[in-house]
């Protein structure tokens, strides 16, 4: 059975599976970029490929239509690159591997945080393009805040949210969520009280963003949203690239109705070059790196494999995305 990997893999994993399949390996990290979609379906079906697993490539209803494919996995939570509906279709199985990241973009949003807090970019350029002249100078300018003791308001209380709450009840934060359809239960157990958006916005001291991509979340936080927030405080997002109002966002941020910002996820994925945040000195922006780890590489090859690995023993899989595959997400069909 041969098998395509383009997602970027653990070697031990990747070891496994050549155990087991005939594997070709050509993560997109290699050559730094993803494959034209139709070239991509048209190259399942010639190489008859049973097995095909991906992370930044789009797979088409094309694609789906190969008679030897029978087993998609997803090196991400979300499954907007992937025609789930065709792989439904036609008899293809879908696995993802949810929370992948989570510590990760835990981790990052923590970072971020205290980066805001303590003024850690002006900072470093202050020392290093040679302005530490006065020392009375920068203690005023860039004295800070701390963590503990604030508020952390967290949009969207899903595995990436939850882990940040974790990680800032450690700093001594007070956190606050908001999320329709998070367990009070849950949130109970994690210290984290469940209130209405507004009401979130209204008292935290840091706004961290975590939601899903979806038609609901689409400007979320435009500009009435952002007026809710204290002049004090500071707006992080690392969750789906719909939810800011980028326009309202860069008039506060200038205006200094808020006190700052970290963007790590834009409108176009890429920032423009021509972007006004880029003109602002209140901003942080990082080049979408929330997820980059190694430990994200390795929690997602380990994921995947586990349930090829079920695929081809005929077990019930795991992770699986289109559940009405069920009865034939199996090697035997």
């Amino acid at each position: 059975m041969k098998a395509l990997i383009l997602a970027p893999f653990a070697e031990r994993s990747l070891e496994r599976l050549r155990e087991q399949l005939d594997v070709t390996y050509e993560p997109w990290t290699d050559k730094q970029r993803t494959h034209d979609p139709k070239k991509l379906a048209a190259r399942i079906h010639k190489e008859a490929f049973a097995i095909v697993v991906v992370e930044g490539d789009i797979l088409l209803a094309e694609a789906f239509a190969a008679p030897s494919l029978r087993l998609v996995g997803v090196c991400r939570s979300g499954l907007n690159l992937i025609d789930v509906d065709a792989a439904t279709k036609h008899g293809v199985a879908v696995i993802n591997t949810p929370a992948r990241n989570a510590t990760a973009v835990a981790e990052f949003t923590i970072g971020l945080m205290l980066a805001l807090a303590r003024h850690l970019p002006a900072a470093h350029s202050y020392v290093a393009g040679g302005g530490w002249t006065n020392p009375f100078d920068a203690y005023l300018r860039f004295q800070g805040r701390e963590i503990s003791k604030s508020v952390v308001g967290i949009v969207g209380f899903g595995q990436m949210g939850a882990e940040t709450a974790r990680r800032a009840r450690c700093l001594g934060a007070r956190v606050i969520a908001f999320d329709p359809y998070a367990s009070q239960r849950r949130a109970r157990a994690l210290g984290v009280r469940l209130v209405s958006l507004p009401a979130l916005l209204r008292r935290a001291d840091f706004v961290s963003l975590h939601t899903a991509r979806t038609p609901e979340t689409e400007r979320l936080i435009d500009g009435p949203a952002l007026d809710l927030m204290k002049p004090t405080a500071y707006l992080i997002s690392i969750g789906a690239n719909n939810v800011l109002d980028d326009e309202a966002l860069v008039e506060r941020l200038r205006s200094r109705r808020i006190a700052g910002a970290a963007l790590d996820v834009f409108a176009g994925y890429m920032l423009s070059t021509s972007s006004p945040y880029l003109e602002l000195d209140n901003v942080i922006l990082t080049p979408h790196l929330g997820g980059a780890t190694r430990e994200t590489i390795t929690r997602h090859s380990r994921m995947i494999v586990e349930d090829i690995e079920r695929f081809l023993r005929g077990e019930r899989l795991r992770r699986l995305a289109n559940p009405e595959m069920l009865s034939v997400a199996t090697r035997g069909g």
